[in-house]
């Protein structure tokens, strides 16, 4: 056995103690403690080592325009106003631009993989979509880029855009989204993003029910599609604000349905304690799923950044381990145990949505290893742990030496 390097005394997660990892063109060829070999090697000391972290959905065409956009409101309309209104102004290479900038934010915050959406409508046209071609193949060298043809502002309302998804679909997308609430008939919006999916055989993403009503939900008509079409473990959705709203008793039956439909689901923190709740005098909603809850059912849940810089989320520094601290708070969760399975949901879980299932972090797997500086997984949500170092297919991409104290002498 030919070891390019040995990864000494690396915790994995859920792990106990530390243990070596070898790795061999680009692959994990051992893991093993006390290793013997004479390859290279790199101490991680005893520091949290992971596959690295995973944005199961984020938004890298409009990142970025916050200072091309008015906030006045602060609501969800007007984030898709304005944002409607600045797109129309995209070029390709102002696309490329500002997303290699969270990019290259996003690896040396520890993450590897990624899925973006990337809205195709009359107003984008190709743009984005083909900036992000481009990064896609430009960054494959540190970070793995999976597109989501996404619908923003409707498909019945809007009939080109159905064809240009398609066109999107057939050039390289990998998969396909919609957003039923922006448009006036969200059943046929929804049946048409599953016909898409099924005709090219991808997976489908639904920004969906984004708003504070627990009685308002377009959520049984996605469970029913993903059950009528045979697509369990196909469909995700994102934000679903308004199971915040609802009570115990119907939380927990909705995580009995999406766990039978193999339904997963997204919380994006930052953006929806942004933009929810804008209407309460006092005692504002936090207005973020719990998905904890739904998880406890089986359910697959995960968190991301979604929007940075932008009248969706005028803030962010593309750190999910920021994202699943900020979650933590949100939900009072604080137990050990219980912020390692946040850690899962930027990790492990969302890595059966992003990436074709592909494993990690184990014999024969492509040799992505992340060091965060802390000494468990549990540890690192709760002091938002930096990236130290990281390898994507056995190859370093990044070092983020931890700061030092010049002590005067």
């Amino acid at each position: 056995m030919a070891i390019d390097f040995v990864l000494r005394n690396a915790r994995l997660p859920h792990a106990l103690q530390p243990t070596d990892i070898g790795v061999e063109g680009g692959l994990i060829a051992v893991i093993e403690p006390g290793f013997a070999c004479d390859a290279p090697e790199y101490d991680a000391g005893g520091r949290l080592v992971c596959g690295g972290l995973i944005e199961s959905h984020i938004h890298l065409d409009k990142a970025g325009i916050i200072g091309r956009c008015s906030i006045c409101a602060g609501t969800l309309a007007e984030a898709v106003s304005e944002t409607a209104k600045a797109k129309a102004a995209f070029t390709e290479e102002d696309v490329y631009q500002r997303a290699s900038v969270v990019l290259e934010k996003a690896v040396l915050n520890g993450t590897t993989r990624l899925r973006t959406f990337v809205e195709v409508d009359p107003r984008a046209g190709y743009r984005s979509l083909d900036a992000i071609k481009r990064l896609k193949v430009d960054y494959a060298w540190a970070i793995e880029i999976e597109i989501c043809a996404f619908a923003q502002e409707g498909l019945t309302n809007e009939p080109a855009t159905e064809a240009m998804l398609e066109t999107a679909l057939k050039s390289g997308a990998d998969l396909v989204g919609g957003c039923p609430y922006t448009d006036p008939q969200p059943a046929e919006h929804i049946r048409r993003i599953f016909d898409l999916g099924e005709r090219f055989h991808v997976p489908v993403d639904f920004h969906l029910d984004f708003h504070l009503d627990p009685t308002k939900s377009d959520l049984p008509e996605v469970i029913a599609q993903t059950i009528a079409r045979r697509y369990e473990g196909r469909v995700s959705v994102g934000h679903v604000t308004n199971l915040s709203a609802m009570t115990p008793e119907d939380l927990e039956a909705l995580g009995e349905r999406l766990a039978q439909a193999a339904i997963a689901v997204t919380a994006l923190p930052a953006t929806d304690l942004f933009l929810m709740g804008r209407g309460a005098g006092r005692l504002t909603p936090r207005g973020v799923a719990p998905i904890h809850r739904l998880a406890a059912h089986g359910v697959v849940t995960t968190l991301s950044t979604n929007n940075v810089m932008n009248p969706f989320t005028p803030f962010g520094d593309v750190s999910l381990m920021r994202m699943a601290n900020l979650y933590a708070n949100i939900a009072q969760i604080g137990a050990p145990a219980e912020l390692a399975g946040i850690f899962d949901m930027i990790m492990s879980l969302p890595a059966r949505l992003v990436g074709k299932g592909r494993k990690s972090l184990e014999v024969g797997a492509s040799a992505d290893l992340v060091i965060f500086d802390a000494l468990s997984s549990s540890d690192a949500v709760a002091q938002i742990a930096p990236a130290v170092t990281g390898w994507k297919d056995g190859r370093q991409t990044f070092l983020r030496p931890p700061p030092q104290l010049l002590r005067e002498m």
